[in-house]
């Protein structure tokens, strides 16, 4: 198995990416990345390589930030900060056109927004996705291939 320091050179730009598309904000994707490493160090005995690293990763940044949420309500969601500022790094330099997906992004169910945002920020497999999300690999295929014909008919409006 890897080393910790190799993990989180190989994972950690995947990690932040996912973090970053949840909370819209760079400073707490990058606290919450932080938190998810510190957490799978602590917790490093209980990879049982059933899964990809990755894959394990994605899932306790998952829960740090459900956690994050918890103690901190009062923070906007990614769907309420990409209308007010557009300050997440993947949509900065983003056209007009990748704005107005995001934008369009958020009005989608949050099964399909979480399977949308994984697959396009987080560039997860749908292997990964279907794991995170407790679904089958399937599930997420279909979801994200719905969703993205949603957004298709939405944005040809």
């Amino acid at each position: 198995m890897q080393s910790m320091e190799e993990i989180y050179c190989e994972y950690a730009q995947t990690v932040y990416r996912y973090l970053l598309s949840r909370t819209g904000n760079p400073d707490i994707a990058e606290e919450l990345t932080q938190e998810t490493f510190y957490l799978a160090v602590k917790g490093i005995d209980r990879f049982d390589g059933s899964c990809k690293i990755s894959t394990w990763l994605i899932a306790i940044a998952k829960n740090a930030l459900s956690s994050w949420r918890r103690k901190n309500p009062e923070t906007k969601p990614l769907e309420s900060a990409v209308t007010e500022t557009v300050s997440a790094e993947s949509i900065v330099s983003a056209g007009d056109g990748e704005i107005e997906i995001m934008k369009t992004i958020r009005l989608l169910p949050e099964d399909t927004r979480e399977v949308m945002y994984m697959r396009l920020l987080g560039d997860l497999s749908f292997r990964q996705i279907g794991e995170i999300m407790q679904r089958t690999e399937n599930w997420a295929r279909v979801t994200y291939f719905r969703g993205r014909e949603k957004l298709k008919k939405e944005l040809e409006k």
